[in-house]
């Protein structure tokens, strides 16, 4: 299939760059190109599995003119920044130089055309309108970025379009860092399941898999940035070096599965209460934007209060922005969402916070949160009123972020590869509207309590006269 996608763009290329592939790499190659219907590359980080798998794709692209393809992500302005500006230019140029063009890249809709009249479309699936766009055409090859997350409900979705009938063998190519065994791709790749029933899937030779490690792609990667991942805490090393699935821990304050029944999905039977209250709450870090990849990320959430007494986690925003962009980002939230007050920690700047934020729009009421304990102090009981039973918290919609985040609280602190930024929002928001249950679980000994109801007796025999010269006196027993 390679060689005839570099015939078939000879025309335009005056010699083909050859580059080498590790052992593993061209096993990978050998697997995108079998019989297999839906394959997956899962491991480690920079281990080679987005380049493989955009080559693949505009290998794809030019082998068949006129075709269609698409690589989607979660988020759009993920893939983005780490697809259309990164990945995809540096393929073309090192697998076909001289193809590449800047003009053919439509930023209205987020598509390359090849010389040959091919398209390779690039987009998000966290945006139902977004999401219409997209899916509004047939392709003969789908890409799932950073399958660990996407949800399976969308990955569902988008695979209906995977119909373009062209001298091409439809194909869907998957890739992530290998989540816990409960996730989507553990139980379709490795135990050859339906993630819905559970049951064995009908074509399981359809479906392969193959693990592609930063080890197997030492020859294109600094011994130092090995050297950091493999002194990474036993669980991250595990995933991000390893690049195995994780046992799910019934330690974690968070689990998969609770998060996945407090997920509440409108539809024409199930919609959304009216909301008592609305915050946006903002955990700040020293972030200076979008391309400050060294700093933690921005956290902003909105939560509602329902009339039904839950908590609706409403929207999430949080991103690598500089102040200013953050500020606005938070205004555009507070006006958009109709919110009450913004929450925003101050151990962070508390004063800079505020006036940061009053420069967006010194109209919003903002109230400072400082944080007197630790993270996993404050996790602990808003973790509680996710409980399966009472489902005090629900989600609307997906967040992959935040929960990844969530996930990652222990009793004996946190143990996610990054700050919980995202994380800690939601949880200062979740806070401001439940302040008397948090306290109560904190402090159940010293926790509001209704007072006693003294009821007495209505019947007029209960009593005898308590003044009345010549009666007895006092209360009859």
């Amino acid at each position: 299939m390679i060689d005839a996608a570099k015939q078939a763009v000879s025309g335009v290329v005056g010699k083909i760059k050859k580059f080498v592939l590790t052992a593993q790499q061209n096993l990978a190659m050998q697997l995108l190109t079998s019989d297999a219907t839906d394959i997956a590359l899962g491991g480690g980080s920079r281990s080679g599995k987005t380049f493989l798998l955009v080559y693949a794709v505009v290998t794809r692209a030019l082998l068949e003119p006129n075709s269609r393809h698409c690589i989607l992500r979660f988020r759009q302005n993920a893939i983005i920044q780490a697809i259309v500006m990164d990945t995809f230019p540096k393929v073309m140029e090192l697998a076909y130089p001289g193809v590449y063009d800047p003009k053919m890249l439509n930023k209205t809709w987020w598509f390359y055309t090849m010389p040959n009249g091919s398209e390779i479309w690039f987009g998000g699936l966290d945006d139902k309108e977004r999401v219409e766009k997209i899916l509004g055409n047939e392709y003969a090859t789908m890409y799932f970025n950073e399958c660990s997350q996407i949800p399976w409900q969308s990955i569902k979705l988008a695979l209906t379009r995977l119909a373009q009938k062209t001298g091409l063998s439809l194909k869907a190519y998957y890739d992530f860092n290998p989540p816990s065994k409960r996730h989507w791709t553990y139980k379709i790749f490795l135990d050859k399941e339906s993630p819905e029933t559970n049951k064995p899937l009908l074509k399981p030779m359809d479906y392969a898999f193959l693990y592609v490690n930063p080890l197997d792609n030492s020859d294109n990667l600094d011994p130092k940035y090995l050297e950091r991942l493999d002194a990474l805490p036993p669980k991250e090393r595990k995933r991000f070096y390893e690049g195995q699935f994780s046992e799910e821990n019934n330690d974690a304050l968070w689990s998969e599965e609770v998060i996945e029944v407090c997920r509440f999905l409108p539809d024409e039977k199930k919609v959304l209460p009216d909301m008592v209250r609305v915050v946006v709450a903002v955990d700040p870090s020293g972030c200076e934007g979008d391309e400050d990849d060294r700093s933690d990320e921005i956290g902003i959430v909105v939560v509602g209060l329902g009339t039904d007494g839950k908590a609706y986690l409403l929207a999430d925003y949080s991103g690598h922005y500089g102040p200013s962009t953050w500020a606005r980002v938070t205004a555009d939230a507070f006006e958009n969402h109709l919110a009450d007050c913004v929450v925003a920690e101050a151990n962070y700047g508390g004063a800079m916070v505020k006036h940061t934020i009053a420069t967006a729009n010194d109209k919003i009421p903002v109230k400072m949160v400082t944080a007197t304990r630790g993270k996993v102090v404050r996790a602990t009981p808003v973790a509680a009123l996710y409980d399966v039973k009472d489902q005090k918290v629900k989600h609307v919609g997906f967040y992959p972020e935040i929960e990844e985040q969530l996930c990652g609280f222990y009793p004996d602190g946190y143990k996610g590869l990054k700050s919980p930024d995202r994380a800690d929002a939601l949880i200062w928001a979740i806070t401001e509207l439940f302040p008397g249950l948090i306290k109560a679980i904190l402090d159940p000994e010293h926790a509001w309590r209704p007072p006693k109801v003294i009821s007495n007796p209505k019947r007029a025999s209960a009593y005898v006269n308590s003044g009345t010269p010549g009666l007895p006196t006092g209360r009859r027993r």
